[in-house]
């Protein structure tokens, strides 16, 4: 490929990259893939990932929001704090933000601070890094009473076509990562066949979410270009069409 590739959620600010995130990075830009951004998840986190994101790394972006595996680190005045993040040049959207129904934590509680993320992307003009967890109905319910112009991304869809495709007349693009690469998963693969190639965006979820036959390894930016393939042999075309046209999704959504 000659089109660099863009990991659009990728977790490099964990732990588990800090013993290699230099040498990971050289064998990434070695791979075709030039630029990331790594999402938000709580108050702490974010930054780590804006120092990260700093000189001399000048192809990394961040996001911030509450993930809602930390809901409870939502300690009063966070909006404002996530706000002064986002106004940083180098911070592109809200989130990760979004409903998951395999937490303990009530649906009532996720949708009020997804609610306040809802707000922040509307008066700061970013777009949203959606998690969604067996809550699309939920999640589709939620989005409709708001207007986006920025749209945002489905962070690692996993879902039918009909579902894929109301995200996409909402504006808002689909995240593929790595569950493509399982046979099993045939109603999200054939929805990311389907839809229009514009609504896609590539993502490896980082340490997370490992491709089929990695199972128990540390997943890494590394692998997008395997996902590409992957993606490429789902939809008919070359994987220069793919990193060509995810690469150009991924600039359009976030502005980079």
């Amino acid at each position: 490929m000659t089109t660099p590739l863009i990991d659009s959620h990728c977790h490099l600010d964990f732990e588990a990259f800090d013993r290699d995130r230099g040498a990971l990075w050289s064998r990434c830009r070695s791979g075709g893939i030039h630029q990331l951004i790594i999402p938000g998840t709580d108050p702490e986190q974010w930054g780590r990932a804006r120092a990260l994101c700093d000189a001399p790394h000048s192809d990394w972006y961040f996001a911030a929001g509450m993930h809602p595996w930390w809901q409870e680190r939502a300690v009063e005045g966070w909006d404002s704090a996530c706000r002064d993040f986002l106004a940083h040049p180098r911070c592109v959207a809200v989130g990760e933000c979004g409903l998951d129904k395999q937490i303990d934590t009530p649906m009532g509680e996720q949708e009020s601070l997804l609610d306040i993320h809802l707000e922040l992307a509307r008066s700061c003009d970013k777009p949203l890094i959606l998690h969604c967890v067996k809550a699309h109905n939920e999640l589709i319910r939620r989005l409709k009473r708001h207007r986006f112009p920025r749209g945002g991304v489905v962070h690692a869809f996993s879902g039918s076509e009909d579902i894929a495709q109301t995200y996409w007349q909402m504006g808002f693009r689909l995240g593929v990562g790595g569950v493509i690469t399982y046979e099993r998963a045939r109603k999200t693969r054939d929805a990311v066949s389907r839809v229009p190639f514009e609504a896609l965006l590539l993502e490896t979820d980082a340490p997370d979410m490992p491709l089929s036959g990695r199972q128990g390894e540390r997943n890494s930016p590394e692998f997008l270009p395997l996902i590409a393939q992957a993606l490429a042999d789902l939809r008919g075309c070359s994987e220069e069409q793919v990193a060509r046209q995810t690469t150009d999704n991924t600039r359009q959504l976030f502005g980079i």
